[in-house]
Formats: structure tokens, sequence, C-alpha cells
């Protein structure tokens, strides 16, 4: 069910929420977070949906703040979904003009679940600083991508001098698989016989500095970027070591292999990972991922981030 309303105000959504509640069974018993999406006019649906997927898990009242034009009468138009049109959640569109196309905290303050935690994701880029926005500091956890900037890796530089507890990026969080295979490998090889890394991903991508990041903490060696083709993000991690490399590739971007001297080629189903199954992964957690705030505020610093060609190598 969608229910549009124009020229409101949040008062009066609050009180058709709680008529739709009353009327049609809709309950919110089961709400266990806030997820406030901020996001610009055109850009809502694919940020909508990928909430709705990850409500599935997550029951939770989503709260979208659409940014309008700050040069148009001063307006607010609502849409409420529930039902089969917002997953497990109750979705709550705002879309604001003029002097309420800023995002602030009175516009959502009506419409948050009492005593539940907030969760607030910018789905296409980095605010410049997510922690001192209107939202941002109520928010027990701020969710962001830096992967969606036209230039990921000063998206991550800023992030990195910004950083507070309870910040995360969606770079991070793609890394997950990668992350994962490599402790495994690391469980099985010495890490005192890997005598430098090399990570291969895409001039584009965050994600192949944040890992890069995390192996120069873990492991203490040189790590260097090795540069792709923009937009096939990561693509291998090599470790080298005297007695033979450890290789994990993924070629093709659904299987990777994992090549180890003397044993046969590993192939790991490795595929990309869909943007409701990150969002997903971070709304697992709401106390500060630690693992994060250490890599992007020490492990970049210590990481040279200039990537080389093959032929560098």
């Amino acid at each position: 069910m969608i229910v549009d309303m124009e020229q409101t105000t949040t008062s009066k959504v609050a009180k058709e929420l709680q008529k739709l509640r009353e009327t049609g069974g809709v309950v919110a018993l089961s709400r266990v977070l806030t997820l406030v999406v901020l996001t610009t006019e055109g850009f809502e649906e694919p940020a909508i949906e990928a909430a709705n997927l990850a409500s599935r898990e997550h029951p939770c009242r989503i709260i979208v703040v659409v940014e309008g034009s700050s040069e148009q009468d001063t307006r607010l138009d609502a849409q409420i979904r529930v039902g089969g049109d917002a997953g497990a959640s109750e979705v709550i569109v705002l879309k604001g003009q003029g002097e309420l196309a800023a995002t602030n905290e009175a516009l959502v303050a009506g419409l948050l679940l009492p005593d539940a935690p907030i969760v607030a994701w910018w789905p296409h880029g980095v605010p410049e600083n997510a922690s001192k926005t209107p939202i941002g500091r109520i928010a027990h956890r701020r969710i962001t991508d830096s992967q969606a900037e036209a230039a990921p890796r000063a998206a991550l530089q800023r992030i990195s001098s910004q950083y507070t507890a309870g910040d995360t990026d969606l770079a991070w969080t793609r890394i997950t698989l990668w992350r994962a295979q490599l402790a495994s490998v690391l469980d099985q090889v010495d890490p005192k016989t890997i005598s430098a890394v090399t990570v291969k991903g895409a001039t584009d991508s965050s994600s192949t500095d944040l890992l890069a990041a995390w192996l120069t903490l873990a492991l203490k060696v040189p790590v260097t970027i090795a540069s792709t083709t923009p937009g096939t993000g990561v693509r291998s991690v090599r470790l080298s070591r005297a007695d033979g490399d450890v290789v994990l590739t993924r070629p093709h971007g659904h299987v990777a292999e994992l090549y180890q001297q003397d044993q046969p080629v590993q192939r790991i189903s490795m595929a990309r990972r869909p943007l409701s199954d990150c969002l997903s992964e971070e709304l697992r957690r709401l106390d500060p991922d630690e693992i994060f705030g250490e890599v992007v505020s020490e492990g970049l610093r210590q990481t040279d981030l200039r990537s080389v060609t093959s032929s560098e190598r």
C-alpha cells in the first residue's frame, strides 16, 4: 500500500502512519531500528529497494529524506509505503523543497522509533563530515559509500581524516569475503614468511585501498597496489614468499581461485556482493567497527597508495 501526502508536515505523516496501523493491521512491534536514508531526488528508488531487501533480515522503519531544491517554494511532500511495497519494514519518503530542502533533525525527529537505535545511510556518496551532520549527530551508526563518489580515493581520505567511532563505509563491506578468505590462508601460512604483498585492483576502487591498508596493518610488510581497468574492483592478492607465492584471484567476478605451492588450485565461490547484502551486514552490528576504524585512520597512512602498472612491477 502506498499513501501519497502533498504539502504536509511530519506531524500529519506520523498521524497517518498511526491510522494505517490501527485500521489496516500495520504493526511496528518488531522493528529493531530506524534507518534514515539521505539521498537526492531521482536516486531514491535503488536505495529504497536495497533497504527493503535488507529489512527482511532487520525489520526496521525506513525514513528516506530526499533533498530537493532550495530555490523552490517551501513545502514538504511525503509518501508512506507499507505491506508488500515495503518489504519487512515501513517506508516513509520525505521530499523537502525551499527551506526544507536541507536535511535537519527536526524533519525526522517525530518519525523515529522510540528507544530504538538510529542508523544513517548516505547511499550515493560521502558528506563532508558524516558525524557532524544533523542526522549523523543523533545516529548510532553512519554508513557512507566512497565508491559512489567521482573521486573515491579522495572521499576515503576525507573519511580517514575525520573518522569518528560509528562511521563505516560500504567499500569496506564489499571486501568482507576477500578478508575472510585471506584470513583463512593466513591460518595455514606462517605470516612471518611473507615478505611483500601485491593487491591488484581498479584505479577507481576504494575497496582496493582499504584491502591494502588492512594487509599493511596485519602483516607489517610492504604492500604494492597494481592498477587494473576502472570499474573492475579488486582482482587479486599475491602474498610473496621465498618458498612459493600464494595468490588469491577473482578473474571472472563470481569464482575466485587460490594458488598455493604444491597444492591443487582451489575454486571458491566469491561473487560480487549486491548493495542489499552489504547493507544487511552493516545493520547486523550497531557497535563501532573497531577494525575499520584502525584501518581507515591508521592503515591508510601507513600504506603506499601509489598505483603501479604491471610493467612497473
